[in-house]
């Protein structure tokens, strides 16, 4: 039986989710690629490293077990690893440090998944010919609607198909927020009650000022149309200026307000919009409500399809489960290759 062992770039909700979650299906992971996965390092911006090389039970560990002068590159570097996996916060603005993180690991050989959005909305291209290169994997399915299969499905159902654009509501923060709003609740109160909730950060700009969204249609636009975009490109107007008059005048007219993505090319130039949009009240955007979403993918032979992420709880299990279906996607492409 192989082992592959796993460095994980950033331990917040996310990462103990991941962990947990592998602990979970040890015996389907040992029966279906006859492997174990194994942590052996953890990285934390205010801790430090954990390297363990034999192993670290995440259900024991401790502070006493971190070394505050070891960052992320000294895990990168150092560490002994199969798999890195990126869970940094991102900054949407530059990508980094993730990408650096995400190139480094990748010139080392090493297979990476990521969960941040910043390297494949700013430098997908670059990375994904440095993994081929290298003969390792690349995959990123949780950097847009958590662990649905958006990217997988592209890849293993529509092969052959031409993605001629790409749409949807792609940030469930701003859609849960417009849908308190209809309900009479202020935008102010909405995302209080969206922080108590624990899926609105403290500063809510990245949502609602659209950037979120943002960076996720670069990313399902560099990834699936095979353009170069990056955030900075996209035509961007967050949902901050909804007023409770333009929520009421909507719904006098039997419409909703959503904040709709769409990217496409036209003339050879990617074209990327994220805007605050009127639908009628019937259609597909208009009923999705609370923290659902969905992305519409439409291609040259099969017309449209449409993937819906409904709510789940606890929603950070969608986030940690496209992590996994990436490892398992990782044992499956590279079973030829000997991990350790």
């Amino acid at each position: 039986m192989r082992t592959i062992r796993i460095a994980l770039i950033g331990y917040g909700n996310v990462g103990r989710a991941f962990a947990e979650m592998l602990l979970r299906k040890e015996d389907f992971i040992r029966n279906e690629f006859d492997a174990k996965a194994v942590i052996t390092a953890i990285c934390t911006a205010s801790r430090g490293a954990c390297i363990r090389p034999e192993g670290i039970d995440t259900r024991t560990l401790t502070e006493e077990m971190f070394d505050r002068e070891r960052d992320a590159f000294a895990v990168i570097e150092s560490g002994e690893y199969d798999v890195m996996i990126e869970l940094t916060p991102i900054n949407i603005m530059t990508g980094q440090p993730a990408t650096d993180h995400v190139r480094r690991a990748l010139a080392l050989g090493k297979h990476v998944i990521t969960a941040n959005k910043g390297p494949i909305a700013w430098h997908y291209r670059e990375l994904r010919d440095l993994a081929k290169a290298q003969g390792v994997g690349f995959c990123h399915e949780a950097t847009v609607m958590d662990g649905t299969p958006v990217y997988n499905l592209t890849k293993e159902t529509l092969q052959g198909c031409r993605i001629t654009e790409v749409s949807g509501i792609f940030n469930a923060t701003t859609n849960f927020i417009l849908t308190e709003m209809e309900k009479g609740v202020s935008f102010e109160d909405a995302v209080a009650e969206g922080r108590r909730q624990g899926f609105v950060e403290a500063d809510a700009s990245m949502d609602v000022d659209g950037w979120d969204a943002a960076a996720k249609l670069t990313a399902l636009m560099n990834v699936l149309m095979d353009v170069e975009i990056t955030p900075l490109e996209i035509e961007r107007t967050g949902i901050g200026e909804i007023t409770k008059a333009d929520i009421d005048a909507a719904k006098a007219q039997g419409k909703r307000i959503k904040l709709l993505c769409r990217g496409t090319v036209e003339k050879g130039k990617p074209v990327g919009v994220v805007a605050p949009t009127l639908v009628d009240e019937h259609t597909l955007p208009a009923i999705m409500d609370a923290t659902s979403s969905y992305v519409t993918i439409d291609t040259d032979l099969m017309g449209a399809t449409t993937v819906i992420e409904e709510p789940f709880e606890p929603e950070i299990d969608h986030t940690a489960y496209g992590l996994l279906s990436d490892l398992f996607r990782i044992l499956t492409d590279f079973s030829h290759k000997a991990l350790r």
